[in-house]
């Protein structure tokens, strides 16, 4: 495991400081949706990622956001890759995203790294070994009641019925916590609450190179990580709660899908 550790390291620090030289300067922009596009630094990035992990782990199976699945001999081992997460935020300048490479074993994960190239901020994990941010241990916030809270969510760029089901959840939370924020990183997001800085986050379809190394960090930092029923967390699935654990079941309940849907469907009618 040192060996990967060293490697994530290096290709998040690598990557994250090319998307750093390139603020400002991106040079192209293609849709892979309405409102999800992917840009040439993205593409840059990744290929960089890809490559320092093949030249070490040439066996390894990769998923990456932009090229997709690469197989390998040893596919129970399989690296997740986000080069870029935040390119909304990336294009238009806006200085909140972050590369994120996670190591998963027989489907586990046992790796994260996060780096935030803005802060210089390298946030890791190790299944086991506690989390941290650059040298330091980190762990999540004491925040015992949801009305004491800040949080964090994503919207999803797909149908408008889940687009729908998303602003429902973010009124209902933001009415009975401190607030809610949308900085539009769920790696970032993840790994903030892992430090403290947020009590808790939720999204609904996320892809797994958006949260594979930012759940185990906050795992390893104390916290829960759960799907939006609080049953078990599926990676595949794309759905997930994290919290200080202290605040989960108030969170859940206000997140109640089943209850949001049916006013949803009342107020249409």
């Amino acid at each position: 495991m040192k060996l990967a550790k060293e490697v994530a390291f290096a290709a998040a620090r690598k990557a994250g400081q090319l998307s750093l030289e390139r603020l400002g300067d991106v040079r192209k922009i293609d849709y892979k949706g309405v409102a999800n596009i992917v840009t040439d630094v993205d593409q840059a990035c990744e290929k960089i990622i890809i490559q320092m992990i093949r030249e070490e782990f040439p066996d390894d199976e990769i998923l990456a956001e932009e090229s997709g699945k690469s197989s390998g001999k040893q596919s129970d081992r399989r690296w997740l890759i986000d080069p870029l997460d935040g390119t909304t935020n990336y294009a238009h300048g806006y200085p909140f995203f972050a590369v994120s490479i996670a190591l998963t074993e027989n489907d586990k994960g046992v790796l994260g790294v996060v780096f935030n190239a803005v802060a210089k901020e390298l946030f890791w994990a190790e299944l086991g070994q506690g989390a941290w941010l650059n040298d330091k241990p980190i762990s999540v916030s004491k925040t015992g009641r949801l009305a004491e809270s800040l949080l964090a969510t994503g919207f999803p760029p797909n149908t408008p019925e889940a687009q729908r089901l998303s602003m429902e959840q973010f009124r209902s939370v933001t009415a009975a916590s401190h607030g809610v924020r949308r900085d539009g990183s769920a790696a970032l997001d993840l790994c903030f609450v892992a430090c403290g800085r947020l009590d808790g986050f939720w999204e609904r379809k996320l892809a797994p190179w958006d949260m594979g190394a930012g759940a185990l960090i906050v795992e390893e930092a104390g916290g829960i990580v759960t799907d939006l029923t609080n049953g078990t967390w599926d990676i595949a699935q794309g759905n997930i709660i994290a919290t200080n654990s202290m605040i989960q079941n108030e969170l859940v309940a206000a997140l109640n899908e089943k209850e949001l849907a049916r006013t949803i469907a009342l107020a249409g009618s």
